[in-house]
């Protein structure tokens, strides 16, 4: 990954970020009431402050949307970073170590770079819009390396890069059981789950971050599914980039292009996973 980049930028915000999440995670945290069951707390606050600052001072001429901060910048900027400093917070909150850091660049209508850190297994996968990779390491490095190559060349600790493969080997299939639920009663993940066809060809997990998303770039879950708007959403602009880039099969809740009609999302692995995991949805 080349020195300067917006994918290397991407890195290094989600790696600060991550950072935070890690170093506060068993605190006693105060919690910010969002609505409706929802809440914040003062690590997603940090969290957020950590990337938004690195974004801000390397790229001043952005906007940004951050999930706590909300929108900065021109409301018609072309280039517009969308931040989820910390996916999963009740899970955090419950000392439960399932989250996700969450950082996206769209430019014009396109996620142009991304990248998804897991704080606690100190990974980050990244994408430059093209090809997409998984970082490990567990080093000190801020995240800016020499930038002489696109190998293991990442600088102090950071780790080596290695290329996402998806695979439906796992059967493992991720739903989000969060709200809203806008195509409900057509579409119930609860009802998915109890499918007997779902239940004869896959295996369901509900991790309740967005991180699970990665994960099927990686070829750690055989499939993602969810309802919802996702459009320049903070929580799946990095996964959805992730999994294009790592060639999944990207569509839909009911396999039309995304965010379109229905909107929604059912990321596979491959065309054939999608396919079957499509005709259970439908069958609702």
């Amino acid at each position: 990954m080349t020195k300067g980049t917006d994918a290397e930028l991407a890195v290094a915000a989600a790696r600060a970020g991550a950072a935070v999440v890690r170093e506060m995670y068993g605190e006693r945290l105060a919690r910010f009431d969002k609505g409706a069951g929802d809440f914040a707390t003062t690590a997603d606050l940090a969290a957020e402050q950590a990337i938004c600052d690195i974004l801000r001072t390397a790229r001043p001429d952005d906007a940004v949307t951050g999930e706590e901060s909300g929108q900065s910048g021109a409301s018609d900027a072309a280039r517009r970073w969308l931040v989820d400093p910390l996916c999963g917070t009740l899970n955090y909150a419950a000392r439960t170590m399932l989250v996700g850091v969450n950082v996206a660049l769209r430019t014009g209508t396109e996620i142009t770079a991304a990248a998804s850190a897991d704080p606690f297994a100190e990974e980050v996968f990244w994408t430059d819009g093209e090809r997409a990779f998984l970082r490990g390491g567990t080093g000190t490095g801020d995240g800016t390396g020499d930038g002489t190559g696109t190998g293991d060349g990442t600088g102090d600790g950071d780790g080596s890069d290695e290329e996402l493969t998806p695979s439906p080997d796992t059967r493992l299939v991720d739903v989000n059981l969060d709200p809203p639920f806008p195509n409900a009663p057509a579409f119930q993940a609860t009802r998915l789950l109890a499918d007997p066809g779902f239940i004869a060809g896959f295996r369901p997990r509900v991790v309740s971050t967005s991180l699970a998303v990665a994960w099927v770039a990686a070829g750690r879950r055989a499939a993602y599914v969810t309802d919802g708007d996702l459009r320049d959403s903070v929580h799946f602009a990095a996964g959805i980039a992730l999994c294009r880039a790592a060639g999944c099969t990207v569509t839909g809740i009911h396999g039309q292009p995304l965010h379109t009609g229905a909107g929604g999302l059912l990321v596979a692995s491959d065309p054939q996973t999608h396919a079957e995991l499509l005709s259970l949805i439908n069958n609702q």
